[in-house]
């Protein structure tokens, strides 16, 4: 993943810091009653990495196999796959049954295909949005929030066209929605207009933290769910320093009402993805009291100290 890329030798001069909480987290959160506990889910964005064998992966792991091997260490995947080309329902449900053999409450969060959100731009997109929907259907149990990533020419001068799409959606479809032009960060009146449009449809908002767009760390929850995108700088110390903040920052909104939160880790080069997987869940246990199994690394557990 290179959005919000820098080079190396400037991460010393990112301010890492989460942002405080907007306004409407707080509302949202306040009509939440606290849960005992948080519905948790952490993973990757793929599951075909070569580089993943001999470190979750067994080393002869053939490629057809890899994701019956990535659903042993994870409970969830951010699918972005289909981004690419609209979902096959045979694919969907050999996917499904590669899930449905090894755990029970695994979750496939797809992306929106380009189609719908890049090439028709949310319009005149209702036959793709039906196709999608339907394929994505044959998850059935496993299929957890969607997301729909809009890109960083779509700006505020377009709300009207989102909520309109909004609309047309089935109300119990779970989504997310993640912007990236500026204007809606930076616009006071636009990010207020956003969100209050995303909390009227219940529609959570995905919040990606980037090295490069610190913007793009709202904070703000139009929904008591959290889905956050994670972006590491290939195992920089920073990196762990900001899991721990994250996590604490999500056990602060698991207490005031906090229903489930989603955090997929990405790297630019997403060989060592699974090793800074592994601290998180290992840190989310220890603070928020789950008990979600490790990855399980089979090699370079010396590196942090495990």
């Amino acid at each position: 993943m290179d959005f919000g890329k820098i080079p190396e030798h400037d991460l010393p001069n990112v301010d890492f810091t989460l942002p405080a909480d907007g306004l409407l987290t707080q509302d949202v959160l306040r009509l939440q009653s606290p849960v005992s506990q948080l519905t948790s889910y952490i993973g990757c964005a793929k599951w075909g990495r070569k580089e993943w064998k001999g470190l979750i992966y067994p080393p002869k792991t053939k490629d057809a196999v890899f994701l019956d091997e990535y659903v042993k260490h994870f409970n969830s995947i951010e699918l972005n796959a289909i981004f690419y080309k609209m979902p096959d329902k045979q694919q969907i449900i050999t996917w499904r049954q590669k899930a449905e053999a090894q755990k029970a409450d695994f979750k496939f969060c797809p992306k929106i295909s380009q189609t719908i959100s890049h090439i028709k731009r949310l319009k005149n997109a209702e036959d793709a949005t039906s196709q999608y929907l339907e394929s994505i259907l044959e998850f059935g149990p496993y299929l957890g929030p969607c997301f729909l990533q809009l890109s960083d020419n779509f700006g505020p001068a377009n709300l009207e066209i989102i909520a309109d799409y909004l609309k047309s959606l089935p109300r119990d479809f779970n989504l997310f929605l993640e912007v990236r032009h500026q204007a809606w960060f930076s616009d006071q009146e636009a990010r207020r207009a956003l969100f209050e449009v995303l909390r009227e449809s219940q529609i959570g908002a995905v919040i990606t933290d980037a090295s490069g767009r610190r913007d793009c760390l709202h904070m703000e929850l139009p929904a008591p769910h959290a889905f956050i995108r994670f972006v590491g700088n290939g195992l920089h110390e920073s990196d762990f320093r900001r899991v721990d903040e994250w996590i604490s920052r999500i056990k602060d909104w698991k207490d005031q009402g906090l229903q489930s939160a989603y955090f997929f880790l990405h790297q630019h080069d997403e060989k060592d993805t699974p090793i800074l997987a592994d601290y998180t869940v290992r840190r989310w246990n220890e603070v928020l009291g789950t008990k979600i199994d490790p990855p399980g690394l089979l090699s370079r557990q010396g590196d942090l100290g495990f």
